[in-house]
């Protein structure tokens, strides 16, 4: 009996959740072991078709890198990597395209499908839908020459809001395209946060392969959440360095361009989005602009 009332107080704590988020978008970047491990991959699966059903939109950004490098592999192209993104010639640009766009795609699709959902596989060429062009520069400023690797000048969410309003769930690659029709490579993460900033989306949710935003602490605990001022005073204080820096300004370039709450995940968590989502703690590092409740009984910690 107190298993049965502990699963009633569980749908009761989603409930204000559910209300707040009744015909939102949430954009999810689905990426890392949730990608390969098959328990992962159906319970995130099945949160996505779920989301889809209580009333919730998803869009799912998806990356590919391990697909894309056992292709490489058999076809005997050496990958190289440069700050962490790959070195995209032509041939490695097409093996992408197909790989991302005709294997992993759709294999995504018809995951949900299965699952009960509607799914829709995209990428950013249709209806030109992410335009780009040669990426020249890093972050940091750099010259870099990474051949086909885009950068992104202009979003047209448009294909994407009819999908969501036909009740599909749009499943997008991330390759854009620039005005002369060549296709380019783009980091996942960074698509994921522009279609949420077009799409005005509640949320931005980045599955990765760590439990959060680490704080410097022994035992490295995770921040339940952040606000932008923390965001650059960790960066500052060197607390949160290396690949974590990207995705936590793709987060905060998300929130001043209107998404409501961002959120980086541990994707090796089952049913990591309902947790993250529907619960108080969740199962990540969340970053907002300021600590914001949805409901009386929500503690932001």
């Amino acid at each position: 009996m107190k298993d049965i009332i502990r699963k009633a107080e569980i749908l009761v704590e989603a409930l204000p959740y559910i209300q707040a988020l009744n015909g939102k978008t949430v954009v999810i970047k689905y990426g890392g072991n949730a990608m390969i491990n098959e328990e992962l991959k159906n319970s995130v699966m099945e949160d996505i078709v779920l989301l889809k059903y209580i009333g919730v939109n998803p869009v799912v950004v998806h990356g590919g890198g391990p697909d894309i490098n056992s292709t490489l592999k058999k076809l005997n192209i050496e990958s190289e990597f440069v700050h962490g993104l790959r070195k995209t010639d032509a041939v490695t640009m097409e093996v992408a395209q197909m790989v991302l766009i005709g294997k992993t795609n759709k294999e995504i699709v018809s995951m949900l499908g299965k699952k009960g959902g509607k799914a829709i596989g995209i990428s950013g060429i249709d209806d030109n839908m992410i335009e780009c062009e040669k990426l020249t520069k890093l972050d940091n400023g750099q010259d870099v020459d990474l051949g086909y690797v885009g950068k992104i000048v202009k979003v047209n969410p448009h294909v994407l809001e009819v999908l969501v309003g036909g009740d599909y769930i749009p499943v997008v690659s991330p390759i854009g395209v620039d005005k002369n029709g060549q296709s380019y490579n783009i980091n996942a993460d960074t698509v994921a946060g522009e279609l949420a900033s077009a799409l005005k989306a509640e949320k931005l949710i980045l599955l990765t392969d760590v439990e959060g935003v680490k704080s410097s602490d022994e035992d490295e605990k995770f921040f339940v959440s952040l606000t932008v001022e923390e965001v650059f005073k960790l960066i500052n204080d060197n607390v949160i360095s290396g690949g974590m820096i990207p995705k936590v300004l793709g987060c905060v370039q998300a929130l001043h361009n209107g998404v409501a709450r961002t959120h980086i995940i541990d994707g090796r968590v089952p049913h990591c989005l309902l947790l993250e989502i529907f619960t108080n703690k969740g199962v990540g590092t969340m970053i907002v602009k300021e600590r914001v409740p949805y409901h009386d009984k929500e503690k932001l910690y």
